[in-house]
């Protein structure tokens, strides 16, 4: 899952990029509204965590720009402004959630799962597919409920075809939510990814859909 950080002061940017990546997301961290929407408008991300009062262009207009031009990923705004009808403003502008500084961090991420869980409809922060499941509370995978040891990208890759499950994720989808902008990327990496998973979940869990990508599906199809 890839997560948009727009925030110019460097300590908040740093303090949420890397509670965020800990809890096994990857971010992008931009730190003014000019090189926010183009960021926002050229990339795909899963969420975007938005401060209001950036330098190049408000936060608010950074959030209609691409509300009018159909982007259409969840957007957390972050804010000093606490006022109700900053919030309001905010909230018809297209935003998805509020959260007022001060924080806590424990807040802003379950904030960040709920948000993420409710765009790709999901209620519950277990999401389950046949024998396969992920707390994304505790950022476990489980087979038939027991907790298999996996590694922060096998999560991340399970994590992704879970919450996007019942659809073919193409390679390229997958490789740009998975991996951050210094890692390696290519399609024969996520390959030797999947296979290892394969290994500690059963063959048959991550299907492979020939010419077009990968699929959790609750049945067959």
């Amino acid at each position: 899952m890839r997560i948009l950080v727009v925030e110019d002061e460097p300590t908040i940017a740093s303090n949420v990029s890397t509670a965020l990546e800990a809890s096994g997301y990857q971010t992008r961290v931009a730190t003014d509204g000019e090189e926010a929407w183009f960021l926002g408008d050229t990339e795909d991300f899963d969420l975007v965590v938005l401060d209001l009062g950036l330098p190049r262009m408000d936060g608010l207009a950074v959030l209609k720009r691409w509300r009018a031009e159909g982007r259409q990923m969840p957007v957390l705004i972050l804010t000093a402004r606490g006022a109700w009808p900053e919030r309001v403003e905010g909230i018809d502008a297209g935003a998805d959630d509020y959260l007022a500084k001060p924080f806590r961090i424990e807040e802003l991420i379950a904030r960040v799962r709920a948000l993420i869980r409710r765009s790709t409809g999901h209620g519950s922060p277990v999401i389950e597919s046949g024998p396969l499941a992920i707390d994304t509370r505790q950022m476990r995978v489980m087979i038939n409920g027991a907790s298999l040891n996996v590694s922060p990208l096998e999560y991340r890759l399970v994590a992704y075809l879970l919450h996007h499950k019942n659809r073919v994720v193409p390679p390229s989808e997958l490789i740009e939510h998975l991996y951050g902008d210094d890692d390696a990327r290519d399609a024969n990496a996520l390959e030797a990814v999947v296979t290892r998973l394969r290994k500690k979940i059963g063959a048959d869990v991550i299907q492979t859909r020939r010419g077009f990508g990968y699929v959790v599906a609750d049945g067959p199809e």
